[in-house]
């Protein structure tokens, strides 16, 4: 009985562990949904005025309303559309009525379309307002000369095309014939990965509920 004591001990105490990490996983579980819902619930509520100093953190995904100008000049971002293929987002400033300048993320432009000319008039818009986290120490450096970019780097073209450090993605416009698609903000950025993990988790205790079972079955096998 003495030759059980250590493998019951390691068998349920490291199941315990595992099933008690899975059970986390699922508390995340809920509270990723809950805040996901939380998200889908600003994004989708009434635009307001764009704000006088938005802010990145409490101001993520508000919805705006502004109208004004395209001023000229735009940056493309590497993206793709499931269905459609690899494409562009298109990045342009702008400037509004009471003379502010930030980023509008005006949509997606197919690679076969690259090279349009899109109009830089008057519109009125609604969006909401994003800070996109897609940079790292691998993203490469624009190609200036292409205007190519491989990242919304919010900071970065609010420098070069000298606008405040805003981005409203576009949802609604009263502009025609651009040739883009919006791509509003929506949660499917978000990872949500936590029923996976869970089940990760007691997949394990199975297994080591099974192997705890089998060492004990050897241990006490009657000997010949």
């Amino acid at each position: 009985m003495r030759r059980l004591i250590f493998p019951l001990v390691l068998g349920f105490g490291g199941a315990a562990i595992l099933l008690a990490l899975g059970v986390w996983q699922i508390d995340r579980l809920g509270q990723k949904q809950a805040y996901l819902a939380q998200i889908e619930a600003r994004i989708g509520d009434r635009p307001q005025a764009l704000p006088a100093a938005p802010d990145a953190q409490a101001d993520r995904f508000l919805p705006v309303e502004t109208s004004g100008r395209f001023l000229p000049g735009e940056v493309l971002v590497l993206s793709g559309v499931k269905g459609v293929g690899p494409g562009y987002r298109v990045i342009a400033p702008f400037e509004t009525d009471d003379g502010r300048r930030v980023l509008i993320d005006r949509g997606f432009v197919p690679e076969v379309d690259r090279a349009a000319v899109r109009p830089a008039g008057a519109a009125r818009i609604t969006g909401n307002l994003h800070w996109p986290d897609e940079t790292d120490s691998f993203t490469p450096a624009p190609d200036a000369a292409a205007g190519l970019w491989f990242a919304r780097d919010v900071a970065a073209m609010s420098e070069a095309f000298g606008t405040e450090q805003v981005l409203i993605v576009l949802r609604e416009t009263s502009e025609t014939g651009t040739g883009l698609v919006p791509q509003p903000v929506n949660t499917s950025g978000v990872p949500n990965d936590h029923l996976g993990y869970a089940i990760t988790w007691f997949g394990l205790a199975l297994v080591w509920l099974g192997m705890t079972a089998f060492l004990i079955r050897r241990i006490t096998r009657p000997t010949q």
